[in-house]
């Protein structure tokens, strides 16, 4: 089940389906290579995702690729037991490098680019010449060999991972510090910090002394793969069919985005630039996702950065048929956000330096901002800057949800024991009457109807579309067959069949806002991160 996406950040630009499902790749400029279980290497580009090539040579699937610096070559292993030397440009395997008796899981390739490091399930680590194809060195585990690094700075030394240890070497095969805990192993660019993860923990440690410089605490998943960007700010994880995002110069802990779109588990990840991400998976694709960037929204007036622990979300409005999801934070920004990408479309800064209750809405395609302070709801039209109209009224204490309409018509409040609606063209109130409730409650609205949702009872709805009348109270059942989100359990649950469709877990519980319509799921949080669920793309 796919937790949570923090909105705004960053969406799947690009899907290539392949014939086979990938295993690994790596990434040199705008060229991906792509080892497939089908024994094939597929060479892509990574700007249009167009299959460039294909090398064809190993009998069994492909464990792990390397490029050399330049570019034109590329170095793989495999189950049949060889590492193979490619020309890039010719597709053809120059050399071929026998020696290990069961598959190769990792081969990397020496900062001066003589040698290569081979790791096998044969329970040896085993140094190339790649110019003369010797084997100058082979050091027995008791374990078989998951990953094996070359420092990417200095070709004396490296690290490997066996039997759950991180292992440090020289080329001379002697231990340059002791073992310690961990897998799934990657250095930053400049070689001087690695990562990897033991138990629940992600550890960025230094290169030459292997001391802990950071910590990331995961929760409920397994670690599978990692890597850093290239500048060395964020780190990539992947586990299962998700991938999260971590920054490494931030003391805020938890991931600062989460991408999924991924049907199987996820087999390879990289970094092609310090804002884009590549993944491939069982499923049989791979994934180019653009990261976005980590400064304020440059339409927000304030000029300050924006942190990802401040301005809570405080109202969200959720309107599909037109593709948007609307948020205000207690910075008083207004911001629209595409739901079929994430991606915020247009930051609006309003008026108001505070109000007890607002609400914001799309109507006539303009952007309605209405707030409500001193006894007066405040109408504002964001994009016009301009105040439309102000409305005379008087709310008690006990102001559960306030909202406009579905249509625009009304501004509705719901109190603990009435609905208050009043005209956005007349300033006319009406009224209904509720019993008293304790349960938390929240307002559904949709056109000129509107219903009482409470997780303790059936949703109470009625009509306010006849201007003038009385409300016209509804018998029918809520739209998208009333299915409801409840905010206060974390849970979407079928009011008819009582079955739950999604429960939440981790700091995706409790959102101070959220809606629900039966397909798109929308919370807002108090980091003043957004969540957008699709459940047409969410995984059962």
């Amino acid at each position: 089940m796919v937790k949570g996406l923090p909105a705004g950040w960053g969406t799947c630009s690009r899907t290539v389906t392949l014939s086979y499902p990938p295993w690994t790749f790596a990434c040199w400029k705008d060229v991906v290579a792509v080892g497939l279980i089908s024994g094939k290497i597929v060479i892509l580009n990574r700007i249009t995702g167009t299959q460039a090539a294909t090398l064809s040579g190993h009998t069994e699937f492909v464990r792990s690729v390397a490029f050399f610096p330049d570019g034109t070559s590329l170095v793989s292993g495999s189950n049949d037991r060889t590492i193979k030397f490619w020309d890039v440009q010719t597709g053809g395997a120059i050399k071929t490098f026998h020696g290990h008796t069961d598959r190769v899981r990792s081969v990397s390739i020496s900062a001066d680019c003589t040698k290569i490091a081979s790791g096998s399930d044969d329970k040896t680590i085993r140094l190339w010449d790649i110019q003369t194809e010797e084997c100058l060195n082979v050091m027995e585990q008791q374990d078989e060999v998951e990953d094996v690094r070359f420092f990417p700075t200095d070709p004396q030394y490296l690290i490997s991972v066996s039997g759950n240890k991180v292992w440090h070497w020289n080329i001379n095969g002697h231990q340059t510090n002791p073992a310690h805990a961990g897998s799934c192993i990657a250095f930053s660019l400049d070689g001087t910090q690695f990562v990897s993860y033991y138990e629940g923990q992600i550890m960025v440690q230094s290169s030459g002394s292997g001391e802990i410089m950071t910590k990331f605490h995961v929760a409920d998943h397994k670690i599978e793969h990692c890597c850093f960007s290239p500048d060395g700010r964020l780190i990539a994880t992947a586990a299962n069919q998700t991938v999260h995002l971590w920054d490494t110069t931030s003391s805020y802990t938890h991931p600062i985005k989460v991408f999924a779109g991924h049907t199987g588990y996820i087999t390879s990840l990289a970094f092609s630039s310090p804002s884009s991400l590549i993944s491939s998976s069982v499923d049989e694709s791979v994934k180019f996702w653009e990261i976005g960037t980590l400064q304020a929204d440059p339409l927000v007036a304030d000029p300050e950065p924006t942190s990802l622990t401040s301005a809570q979300i405080v109202s969200i409005t959720l309107q599909e048929d037109d593709g948007i999801a609307i948020s205000i934070n207690s910075d008083r920004v207004v911001k629209t956000w595409d739901i079929s990408t994430g991606l915020c479309k247009a930051s609006f800064q309003t008026p108001a330096k505070h109000y007890e209750w607002s609400d914001v809405r799309l109507v006539y395609g303009r952007l309605g901002f209405v707030w409500y302070i001193d006894k007066k709801i405040h109408i504002w039209d964001v994009e016009k800057g301009k105040l439309l109209w102000t409305i005379d009224a008087t709310l008690d204490d006990h102001v559960e949800d306030f909202r406009i309409s579905g249509d625009g018509s009304n501004i509705l409040c719901l109190h603990w024991k009435s609905i208050q609606a009043w005209s956005t063209r007349t300033g006319n109130m009406r009224k209904v009457d509720l019993e008293l409730c304790m349960a938390k409650r929240s307002l559904i609205a949709d056109g000129s109807r509107v219903w009482v949702h409470s997780p303790e009872s059936e949703p109470l709805g009625w009509d306010f579309g006849t201007p003038g009348s009385c409300p016209v109270q509804l018998f029918s059942s809520l739209p998208n067959n009333a299915k409801l989100w409840d905010v206060y359990e974390s849970r979407i649950k079928d009011t008819v069949t009582g079955k739950l469709v999604l429960q939440l877990a981790g700091r995706f519980v409790k959102p101070i806002k959220s809606q629900w319509d039966g397909r798109y799921l929308v919370a807002g949080y108090e980091s003043g991160e957004m969540l957008i669920l699709d459940f047409n793309h969410v995984p059962g």
